[in-house]
């Protein structure tokens, strides 16, 4: 599972702080706990900040992709934000999160990803009109994949979302979500299939709990990669026993590992 550490995020009250005050040592601090608990990207999202969007994403970008050396996810609508982190954080790689069918927007970030060698989040989001379903979803998909294959970009570089909606709103949303998910990974076989986590606990008690059950289902159902929270073990313990429960994880070797290097919680 590809876990993108989503706690340097601007609508964290925490995390926002951090960020306008430019708190360069608390931001290497929450880059580096993510990290060590095994998230393989970390996000940066200053979308908060609106017009100053582009000065802080390119701090974060610079504190945490070229000082630290650590993947980032550049978490942005804005070709313009997105741009300034890239060019700040100085390497190549990384994720840009994301893309939709918006035509200057989807050019602009394929750009940028061609550019700087990136993967690409890419958002069934809906077009005017259009019914949110699984069968809506896989169209979208497919343009958004058929443009960025076409443009170079590699299947296995691109993050297809399905987009959660929080179950508190919409009582279906997680039957849906799952549905999604597998037609997906079932049309898609060669890109990978990724969520914001915690969009379906929006609003709800113990978003944990939700959080984590709705993990484990999700992974049966084809997602490989999702944006979430490191630092919860109990999160990364079920995604450990997860993985090993669809096979993914051959011979059990990293379920192993992470119980004897303490990453597991029973």
């Amino acid at each position: 599972m590809i876990i993108i550490g989503e706690k340097i995020n601007s609508s964290i009250p925490s995390a926002k702080t951090a960020i306008e005050n430019k708190d360069k040592a608390r931001i290497i601090e929450l880059a580096k706990a993510q990290h060590d608990a095994g998230a393989a990207y970390i996000d940066i999202n200053a979308g908060m900040f609106l017009k100053e969007e582009p000065e802080y994403l390119a701090f974060l970008a610079q504190t945490v992709g070229k000082e630290l050396g650590l993947p980032i996810s550049v978490d942005t609508p804005s070709v313009e934000a997105a741009r300034a982190a890239l060019k700040a954080a100085g390497v190549r790689g990384g994720l840009i999160n994301s893309v939709t069918t918006e035509q200057a927007r989807l050019e602009g970030m394929t750009e940028l990803a061609l550019e700087y060698g990136c993967g690409v989040v890419a958002l069934c989001s809906p077009e005017p009109g259009m019914e949110e379903t699984p069968d809506s979803a896989i169209s979208i998909a497919g343009k958004l994949v058929s443009y960025l294959t076409s443009k170079g970009i590699a299947e296995s570089d691109i993050y297809i979302d399905p987009m959660l909606k929080p179950v508190g709103a919409a009582p279906d949303a997680g039957k849906q979500a799952l549905k999604t998910i597998e037609k997906l990974h079932c049309e898609f076989p060669n890109c990978h299939i990724s969520c914001g986590l915690s969009n379906l606990s929006y609003e709800l008690p113990k978003r944990r709990v939700l959080n984590r059950t709705f993990a484990v289902c999700a992974i049966a159902a084809g997602l490989d990669t999702a944006i979430a929270d490191p630092l919860d073990k109990g999160l990364m313990s079920l995604i450990a026993a997860a993985e090993v429960i669809v096979g993914r994880d051959e011979y059990c070797m990293e379920y192993i590992e992470k119980c004897r290097s303490g990453l597991i919680e029973a």
